[in-house]
């Protein structure tokens, strides 16, 4: 049943390694290779969003992709916010946190 208080975050919708007819949804710039349910999770509350812990699910299977254990965060509608401005501030979260794990390792 479809569930219109909610937006749901596929990793697969931030993946660089998937083309846009295999699920993601970002542009290849603001992508990042592979994330995972934590780093989206974390992503989502540092963009501004609650996320409680029976929203995210590390076990589903993004719909496109089936044969591969994907992930996804459910967090609740705000008044306005349109989806696409989700996921272009939980994208670039995902970049500055990625940004900063890379500067941090060398």
């Amino acid at each position: 049943m479809k569930d219109y208080d909610h937006v749901i975050l596929w990793l697969d919708y931030f993946n660089k390694n998937l083309k846009r007819r295999q699920g993601r949804k970002v542009k290849r710039e603001r992508a990042v290779f592979d994330p995972t349910v934590a780093e989206l999770t974390e992503a989502v509350k540092t963009a501004g969003f609650e996320v409680a812990d029976d929203e995210v699910n590390d076990h589903a299977r993004f719909p496109r992709r089936s044969f591969v254990k994907s992930g996804y965060v459910m967090i609740t509608k705000k008044e306005g916010v349109k989806k696409c401005k989700v996921l272009d501030a939980v994208a670039e979260k995902l970049l500055q946190k990625r940004a900063r794990q890379k500067s941090g390792k060398k």
